[in-house]
């Protein structure tokens, strides 16, 4: 930044108003955003449910095909949440989220035409590029709907979209596996004949072309705590931060940024990699059909999944009400110790029935801290920032949780235990491993996350003085 950008940035004052907007409009925007992210989710994980027609179609590997379900996907999502996030930290928040949508929906309808693998990966990579348009801009867009005493309440309920996602993704991979085997083809204008899962794509992408004008319905709320700079026409408009500066920002608070990626990874690490490999396991280990486990598992994740995520976002609320300004990382503590026990006795039951019994609780306390990492970070960093932190953020978890997961615990079947039927001791070893180190992690960086609430209040004085 030059030295007139920064002389500009420091007159420029803060914004201090306490005003939100209507409650009952701030949770229409959340439906909007929580809509948008079930719609994401169900265009990123459709592939894993057509594995068998693509590989038999396309002529393509396992590796290949993980490739497209994974690698392919993750790398441009976290990659380019970095820019997109600072993009959202000082543009229209809903424009780039309907771009995003539009883009991400457009190259899911476009897997339905491609013809080699090749295709298929750069049509993959461009979904993942538009789905990092969403979280970014949404979770900042919620932060400036909501008071900080009810925002972990919003965005756990934003957050619950995963969960609904995956659960239906479960309930209705039978029925979508079974449609997309099929033999025969379609003939569709312009486009031809297709394959049942071809036209798959197009039928869960298109829509989402529709769905982004709803994003126009969203108003672009006032930025807490922004600094503000009059532009050349004479409006106000949101004065940009510096990279370095953003940069400076998460050093003097690195303690508490590491401690809480790296201790919510952890907990991402666990979720994404138990998530992966349960309905194997009920196969596995009790002789269960695919649609018994889907069916049975789907259920339990959707409904369960969404009741502990609202539970984690309630609580938090109720602790910071109470004077326990840390809530959002104290409930992430509570929720990976109290897993323990559940998830050392679901992949031990004698049974199916009551293995699915067990993962109840396992699933209710897997969701509970989902939604309080994102609130944490739009607490703790300046409105500017929150953007490209929310980007960091999601890199780390994505990393770690979406790459790494699901890997561990296929590499813990395959070279600790040499067996594919000890799939229920990856799963034991993993998720109690990874849920030590996160309760770890996030209790020590209680401290210093209150510190870096501390700071965020220096910081706003001094650029509200300035």
């Amino acid at each position: 930044m030059s030295v007139n950008e920064e002389s500009i940035s420091a007159r420029a004052p803060a914004i201090e108003k306490e005003s939100y907007p209507a409650r009952g409009y701030a949770w229409y925007v959340v439906g909007v955003l929580t809509i948008a992210y079930i719609l994401a989710f169900i265009d990123r994980q459709i592939l894993n449910l057509l594995v068998g027609p693509i590989r038999r179609d396309l002529h393509i590997s396992d590796t290949q095909m993980s490739l497209l379900m994974g690698f392919s996907f993750a790398v441009f999502y976290t990659f380019f949440g970095i820019p997109l996030g600072r993009l959202a930290d000082s543009k229209s928040r809903r424009s780039i989220i309907a771009a995003g949508m539009v883009l991400w929906s457009l190259l899911t309808a476009g897997c339905g035409l491609a013809r080699t693998f090749w295709h298929f990966l750069l049509m993959r990579m461009g979904v993942g590029v538009g789905e990092a348009a969403l979280s970014p801009a949404a979770y900042s867009l919620i932060s400036d709907y909501f008071p900080k005493e009810k925002r972990a309440t919003a965005i756990s309920v934003y957050s619950m979209a995963y969960y609904i996602g995956s659960g239906l993704a479960f309930l209705l991979g039978g029925l979508v596996v079974g449609f997309a085997s099929a033999k025969g083809s379609w003939s569709l204008p312009i486009v031809g004949a297709v394959r049942q899962w071809q036209l798959i794509f197009f039928v869960v992408g298109i829509p989402g072309v529709v769905l982004a004008l709803l994003m126009y319905t969203v108003k672009e709320p006032l930025r807490k705590g922004a600094r503000m700079t009059k532009a050349a026409d004479g409006r106000t408009k949101v004065a940009k931060v510096s990279m370095r500066e953003v940069i400076g920002y998460i050093k003097e608070n690195r303690a508490a940024v590491l401690c809480h990626n790296l201790g919510f990874g952890l907990l991402a690490f666990s979720g994404y990699g138990t998530s992966a490999w349960i309905p194997t396991f009920l196969i596995r280990r009790y002789g269960w059909t695919g649609a018994q486990a889907g069916i049975r598992y789907g259920a339990i994740v959707c409904i369960l999944g969404t009741i502990g995520i609202v539970t984690g976002g309630k609580l938090a609320d109720w602790l910071a009400q109470r004077g326990f300004r840390d809530a959002n990382m104290r409930v992430g503590v509570i929720g990976a110790l109290i897993w323990i026990p559940a998830g050392i006795l679901y992949p031990l039951m004698p049974s199916g029935n009551l293995a699915t019994a067990m993962l109840v609780p396992t699933i209710f306390l897997t969701s509970l801290p989902v939604g309080l990492a994102a609130a944490a970070i739009q607490e703790m960093m300046p409105n500017a920032m929150r953007g490209q932190a929310s980007a960091l953020y999601l890199f780390v978890i994505n990393l770690i949780g979406l790459g790494l997961g699901p890997t561990a615990v296929a590499i813990m079947t395959d070279y600790v235990f040499h067996n594919d039927n000890a799939v229920h001791y990856s799963l034991l070893a993993v998720g109690t491993l990874a849920h030590l180190g996160a309760a770890a992690l996030l209790w020590a960086g209680l401290n210093p996350y209150r510190r870096s609430l501390d700071r965020l209040k220096e910081w706003t004085r001094i650029n509200a003085s300035n």
